[in-house]
């Protein structure tokens, strides 16, 4: 586990793009936090890391996923604030993208714990004061940690 501070959204883009360049095909990070903790800040960070061509990256309530194309690897950003029900995600066709050629990205994923693989990042986001957050990026499985590892490399 790693567990850090950011000081404003500049700073949670950064660590949010640190995590984005050593992400892998197939790899799968859950975001969680209440509304306006940085979530989509924190995506924002991850898909320059992706090299995403249109980084202005905006939740996607209203959508439930955008998909991002032109980048090192595709983004897959699912906001799932709004789901009623995990078959909405079914419907989605979701396995595609869980286990497909890019990234996915997930807000909201305590929604779908229940079909979320086994191995994942789980990046959770709560606020301390109006412009400080703190970041815990907990590994599950041999690949996360090695993330995890990576990135305390930036501390």
């Amino acid at each position: 586990m790693l567990i850090i501070t950011t000081r404003g959204c500049e700073q949670t883009k950064w660590w949010g793009e640190k995590l984005g360049k050593c992400l892998e095909k197939g790899d799968i990070v859950c975001l969680i936090g209440g509304l306006g903790a940085g979530k989509t800040v924190f995506g924002q960070g991850v898909a320059k890391g992706l090299k995403v061509a249109d980084t202005s990256i905006l939740s996607p309530t209203f959508l439930m996923l955008r998909e991002y194309h032109q980048a090192r690897l595709p983004l897959f950003h699912f906001d799932l604030y709004r789901l009623e029900s995990v078959t909405q995600l079914d419907e989605l066709g979701y396995e595609e993208y869980f286990f497909g050629d890019g990234v996915t990205l997930i807000e909201w994923a305590e929604k779908i714990e229940e079909i979320i693989p086994s191995e994942y990042l789980r990046v959770e986001i709560s606020w301390i004061d109006q412009n400080s957050r703190e970041i815990n990026f907990i590994p599950y499985g041999k690949h996360y940690q090695q993330i995890v590892n990576h990135l305390k490399g930036h501390l």
